[in-house]
């Protein structure tokens, strides 16, 4: 509004000049004057009327950018907001996927020590290598244990059954072998030799086998069997000449003679 004070001022010295200078013209020469001075002020009135125009609609203008600027702020603002959550969730997420990886992975290594423990393992005793489950092992390991205790009564119950339990097992010649000190030991000699006898025949390349012979032959000599202690000895010597048993073999037959 104040763009268009100057005009009006102007219209009013125009007017003021007109009216000083009236009374020199002609009646003819007025009315032009009139004329267009009011043509002028009509000119001056339309282009108000214009520029009150443009303003109302630059104000609207103005409005619809303002409301345009804070919708925009607002979804500006929204979106961060969602990017923070996403970023968050995405956060979280990553999280529960390491922890729940941890935790599959801990479930597969105790499936795996518990699945290894029914699975055949691998042995080596006294130069002979063999496998084994693992209540295999532990019944053995068991029955020797009673037998280093000196229960000679419960180490023959327990080697008589894991034997009946595990015919075929790579400790089979072993759990004879002890079955049989053991019987030697509670002073069951026939049945210690029997015992003998079986671990002969089944694994006779056992190296526990010149050990039972030494055994077996002194289960005769209780039994006053010399002459089949004698050939015992003998065949140990024979058949295992380099053992250690085989060594004590000879100096028992030097005693006996």
């Amino acid at each position: 509004m104040k763009r268009f004070l100057p005009s009006f001022v102007l219209l009013g010295c125009l007017w003021i000049g007109v009216s000083a200078q009236a009374s020199l013209f002609d009646d003819d020469e007025a009315r032009r004057a009139i004329l267009d001075l009011r043509q002028k002020i009509e000119l001056q009135k339309n282009a108000l009327e214009s520029a009150k125009v443009e303003i109302k609609a630059l104000g609207q203008e103005n409005a619809q950018l303002r409301t345009s600027i804070l919708d925009l702020q607002s979804l500006i603002e929204k979106l961060q907001q969602e990017t923070a959550s996403l970023r968050g969730d995405k956060e979280v997420i990553a999280r529960e996927l390491s922890q729940t990886q941890m935790r599959i992975k801990d479930q597969a290594q105790a499936i795996e020590n518990r699945l290894s423990k029914f699975e055949p393992q691998k042995v080596s005793l006294d130069g002979v290598d063999f496998t084994a489950d693992t209540a295999e092992m532990r019944e053995y390991d068991n029955a020797l244990a009673v037998f280093k205790k000196a229960d000679y009564p419960g180490a023959v119950l327990a080697f008589t059954d894991f034997s009946r339990h595990y015919p075929s097992s790579g400790f089979s010649a072993l759990a004879l072998y002890w079955l049989g000190t053991a019987q030697y030991a509670s002073r069951d000699f026939k049945g210690a030799i029997q015992t003998f006898k079986a671990l002969s025949m089944s694994s006779p390349n056992h190296p526990k086998v010149a050990d039972a012979e030494l055994l077996s032959a002194s289960c005769q000599v209780e039994l006053k069997d010399n002459k089949g202690a004698r050939k015992t000895l003998e065949e140990l010597v024979k058949n295992f000449p380099q053992s250690e048993a085989a060594q004590a073999a000879r100096e028992r037959l030097t005693k006996m003679k």
